[in-house]
């Protein structure tokens, strides 16, 4: 039984060879603070990757287009394709029943924006009610653009957190009137943008307004959709796949573009990139555990060669232990204990030390692709049951040799 005089017979034993014992305990140490903090930093890479996608629906297909680079059908390249309503709205009816939500924006670039003697430049983009949850836009305060005020063309805003701070200085600027590029339009909602103050430099407004105000006619700069989510990850991520080259293909048709002239009409699946990145996020963590571990192993050689060490110079103890009864389970009980000592106290010095350094060290961190490295109970749990295992796996041939001393031979070794 593991008592209090047998954790004291193990710490003489140990301390007989302090030098060996330090060397392996600190490589031991060393290798679990290494996979604790690889560990961590790649929880942290992976929290740093949901937050940018998390700026905008996961599931999201973006369109715009750009300059035809080839000739088809007898057009010659160098076109702009210009996306129009009608654009939109045969995407809308052809793929309606895979689609959750669906906006069509037209947007201004360094629009000026005032209110009483403030004033900035700030994206106005014209928009639809949809796109409040495609860009995870979440209302501080009023209402986001309503199908109201689409059909009725209103001279309504919402305004980004960031505007509201810079313009209104404290006053509550709900149901106040802005003046973009001298026209006035009255305030309806706040909103607040995972993706910070850069999100939240723009203003939006009824697509049918802006079209209207900025002479745009039929003509819209972009369009994005959510695909209806699937239980099954693969599965959703197909679907998008396919919801998405449909969509290019429509509009090539409509737009009398070459198929494989990806330049003039652009789709962007935010879905299928999301599975590229969290499939090298996955790789990056078997890097680093295997780098982990890799560490840990070599300390688990340290452990077995002190041990083999310790039943060398103890041949002798073993002999008159076995000579006195002692029967070949309890020997090897007892060098196994011994080797789970040094890999448990030296194994949780480490745990415990990167575990604090990632705690005083993560919340400093502020970087995109890097947020908040942490090592989560789960894994603290299976790096507790590796230390134990390790522990037993390097004691074991050390005390499979010590079992097998024979007595007669062990009171003769000098």
């Amino acid at each position: 039984m593991f008592n209090l005089e047998r954790w004291q017979e193990i710490f003489e034993t140990l301390s007989k060879n302090k030098l060996r014992t330090f060397l392996t305990g600190l490589s031991v140490a060393s290798g679990i603070f290494i996979l604790v903090i690889l560990l961590g930093f790649s929880k942290g890479i992976e929290n740093g990757v949901k937050s940018q996608f998390e700026q905008d629906a996961t599931n999201e297909v973006s369109v715009w287009t750009g300059v035809t680079t080839k000739g088809y059908k007898g057009l010659n390249p160098g076109r702009y394709i210009q996306l129009k309503n009608s654009s939109f709205e045969a995407v809308e009816n052809e793929y309606d029943d895979y689609l959750e939500y669906r906006s069509k924006d037209y947007m201004i670039w360094g629009g000026t924006v005032s209110y009483n003697n403030e004033s900035g430049d700030y994206r106005v983009r014209g928009t639809m009610p949809d796109n409040q949850f495609i860009e995870n836009a979440d209302m501080g305060s009023g209402r986001f653009i309503s199908q109201s005020d689409i059909k009725s063309g209103k001279k309504v805003a919402v305004i980004g957190n960031k505007m509201k701070t810079d313009l209104f200085k404290g006053v509550d600027p709900i149901n106040e009137n802005i003046q973009i590029f001298g026209m006035n339009f009255k305030v309806v909602g706040v909103y607040y943008d995972p993706g910070g103050d850069r999100e939240e430099s723009q203003v939006y407004i009824p697509v049918t307004t802006a079209q209207r105000v900025f002479n745009a006619g039929e003509n819209i700069r972009n369009m994005s959709f959510t695909v209806k989510m699937a239980d099954d990850f693969d599965e959703a991520v197909a679907m998008s796949a396919a919801v998405s080259e449909g969509i290019q293909q429509k509009l090539q048709e409509i737009h009398t573009v070459a198929p494989d002239d990806v330049s003039a009409v652009r789709v962007f699946n935010t879905l299928e990139e999301a599975k590229k990145i969290y499939s090298l996020i996955a790789t990056i963590q078997a890097v680093f555990w295997f780098v982990g571990i890799g560490t840990i192993i070599a300390g688990i050689v340290g452990v077995g060669n002190i041990m083999l060490i310790i039943v060398k110079e103890r041949t002798k103890e073993i002999g008159i232990r076995k000579a006195l009864g002692a029967m070949p389970m309890s020997i090897v009980g007892m060098i196994l204990q011994e080797a789970v000592f040094v890999t448990m106290f030296s194994g949780l010095f480490g745990l415990i030390f990167g575990l604090g350094l990632l705690e005083l060290v993560g919340p400093q961190i502020e970087s995109d692709f890097i947020k908040y490295p942490q090592v989560d109970f789960n894994v603290a749990l299976i790096t507790v049951f590796l230390l134990v295992f390790s522990g037993a796996i390097a004691g074991f041939i050390p005390a499979y040799r010590a079992a097998k001393i024979k007595p007669i031979v062990a009171l003769r070794d000098e």
